[in-house]
């Protein structure tokens, strides 16, 4: 043990032994009695009057906006000739899907054929019964018959053209299917060889992801703590210490059926496409009390015999030790029911040590 040590030890030696012989210490005593050292240490911060926050954490996931995908069912049978896109593929509007061998494609587009050639002959036969009628030389009741007939044939072919326009024919039998919408392939049920039909499930999942949903689960219990419009933070294990942010577009009326929970609904922009369905998050939520509380750094609490305490500097370096009863915590902030009052120095260093110090006096 060094010199120094040697003398330290026996400075406190003598002090504690002559203030034995007092009932009392004094503010003055307990002053002398904490080390100097301690004093160019502390920090001390104001005890301030604030709303209390309160957090709630919701499990959630992500999902795709519905309002912007299509599941893609094929409207005739056929046997899947080819495949040129993978789960999770991105795809442009008017992309081959796949090609597809269909006789009722065929049937359709030999329809759609016929009534192309129908309506030229009905336009044409239009456009001469116009003459003839401006010359006076048809009734009005027969221009009016040549007008309906074109008018009939038009909607026909108009029908069957669009019923084709997903369909490019190759020749031979065989159509390509083509994208209804840009975005990415979020299911695919079906591979080369594979027959389909209007009445099987969809062979497709196309979404637009620029923007998802994330749905958060709301129980019970937490009811009075959820409103639309609040503010909330997002995490993920994906991108662990990244934090995103959003707030509730809607929350659900009606509690589903199976998980016995309400829906919260929030909109996430998705620009890096970091968001993928099913993934799962947390969601967070803060929420401010309508009663304002003293708050003051977690840092200052001292916890001992099952009770929290905190040291309050008061004038000249002198310091008091206050028993304080708390309402509660959120991050880096603890929230005082009683036992400080406002603007209270509160030590948020070296306050372990003066509260040894003082407690042996």
């Amino acid at each position: 043990m060094s010199i120094y040590k040697i003398v330290s030890c026996l400075s406190l030696f003598i002090f504690l032994v002559s203030c034995s012989n007092h009932t009392k210490t004094t503010d003055c005593e307990k002053k002398e009695a904490i080390n100097p050292r301690f004093l160019e240490g502390i920090k001390t911060e104001k005890a301030v009057l604030s709303h209390q926050e309160e957090e709630l954490t919701l499990a959630g996931k992500v999902d795709y906006d519905p309002e912007k995908v299509i599941h893609y069912t094929p409207l005739v049978r056929g046997v899947v000739e080819r495949t040129y896109f993978s789960l999770g593929d991105k795809i442009q509007k008017g992309q081959t899907l796949l090609d597809i061998r269909s006789s009722e494609l065929s049937a359709l587009y030999s329809e759609t054929i016929t009534l192309e050639a129908e309506l030229a002959v009905e336009q044409r036969n239009l456009q001469s019964a116009q003459g003839m009628y401006d010359d006076k030389m048809l009734s009005e009741k027969e221009w009016l018959e040549a007008k309906a007939r074109f008018s009939q044939a038009q909607a026909s072919f108009q029908r069957a053209k669009t019923d084709m326009s997903l369909y490019k024919h190759k020749g031979d039998g065989v159509f390509s299917i083509l994208s209804p919408m840009s975005g990415y392939i979020v299911d695919k049920q079906v591979a080369s060889g594979s027959p389909v039909s209007s009445e099987g499930n969809p062979i497709f999942t196309i979404a637009d992801l620029n923007v998802v949903w994330i749905t958060a689960n709301v129980y019970a219990g937490n009811l009075l703590s959820v409103r639309e419009e609040m503010e909330v933070e997002i995490t993920t294990l994906s991108y662990p210490g990244e934090i995103f942010t959003g707030k509730i577009d809607a929350l659900s009326q009606v509690f589903d059926s199976e998980e016995k929970v309400l829906k919260a609904r929030i909109l996430m922009p998705n620009k890096d496409l970091k968001f993928k369905p099913e993934m799962s998050v947390v969601v967070r939520l803060k929420d401010k009390t309508q009663t304002a509380s003293i708050a003051i750094p977690n840092e200052a609490l001292i916890f001992d015999d099952n009770r929290y305490f905190v040291v309050v500097e008061k004038e000249d370096k002198q310091f008091e030790i206050k028993e304080v009863s708390l309402s509660g915590h959120l991050g880096e902030t603890a929230y005082i029911r009683s036992g400080l009052e406002e603007n209270d120095k509160v030590v948020t260093q070296n306050q372990l040590l003066i509260y040894s110090t003082l407690n042996e006096k």
